[in-house]
């Protein structure tokens, strides 16, 4: 177990593994964890990865998020076919993070989110859940939010939802699923950059619309001028206005929702 000291919240990390009730889990789900030393009762956040696993980058994100109070965790979605992987973003790592992506079905995913809320539930004592998402990570999370008891859900650039590309989507797109959120009683945050090329602006006002007709509590954010991924400090994508706002909206969002 690893210490951080420099934080609003002194942290401990490790890594955990779980089951998952799912006959084709051969090998269990390993998660990410970061929460606070100090003993107490603290909220739960799940954080979905992007394309390329479980990487350093969204460690960091795990480890701050859990600075301010929660207790995190990023479930690795990739376990069943490459666990531990950790890819580089470029395009070998988009290549091969795409192969993977091919092999996550629907049910695998909210088989390992439902696994990671038990986890947070039932052994870290967490009364209240969220997620947080990046990118493929926020496919997932808007999935998992519109099927299980998320009280506050953070999608970054959730690509994929309109159609059915990607098993994750399907059998029918999984923005269809929308009037889950509602009927969850959750709040959907939905950060998008205006130059983001997986979500143009004709796919960014279907998502509003679906949003609007399911009454879900919500709030989409269009960042001008922002590419995909403006919230990475690691890649060129970075918007550092953008992330510093998104940041800002994530925890007003969970102090309002978790808390």
């Amino acid at each position: 177990m690893m210490l951080d000291k420099a934080s609003e919240h002194e942290i401990a990390t490790e890594h955990v593994n779980v089951p998952v009730d799912e006959e084709s889990a051969t090998a269990p789900l390993g998660m990410y964890m970061a929460q606070p030393v100090e003993p107490g009762s603290y909220p739960g956040v799940i954080v979905g990865f992007e394309l390329f696993g479980l990487t350093g980058y969204v460690r960091k994100v795990v480890e701050r998020i859990a600075r301010l109070g929660y207790v995190v965790v990023a479930p690795d979605f990739y376990h069943r076919s490459a666990p531990g992987i950790e890819l580089a973003a470029d395009a070998e790592g988009r290549t091969r993070g795409f192969a993977l992506l091919h092999q996550l079905t629907r049910q695998q995913a909210l088989n390992d989110v439902r696994a990671a809320m038990s986890y947070l539930r039932n052994v870290q004592g967490c009364a209240k859940l969220g997620i947080v998402g990046l990118s493929v990570g926020g496919h997932i999370a808007y999935l998992a939010a519109t099927q299980l008891d998320l009280k506050a859900t953070v999608a970054f650039y959730a690509g994929w939802l309109p159609g059915t590309e990607i098993p994750l989507s399907r059998p029918e797109p999984t923005l269809a699923l929308t009037p889950g959120i509602a009927s969850h009683d959750g709040y959907l945050l939905f950060l998008v950059g205006e130059n983001d090329a997986l979500i143009p602006r004709e796919q960014r006002a279907v998502i509003a619309t679906a949003l609007n007709e399911a009454k879900v509590r919500h709030e989409l954010v269009e960042y001008s001028g922002a590419p995909h991924g403006f919230f990475c400090d690691e890649r060129e994508s970075y918007e550092p206005v953008a992330a510093a706002d998104g940041w800002r909206r994530l925890q007003s969002l969970f102090a309002a929702e978790l808390v």
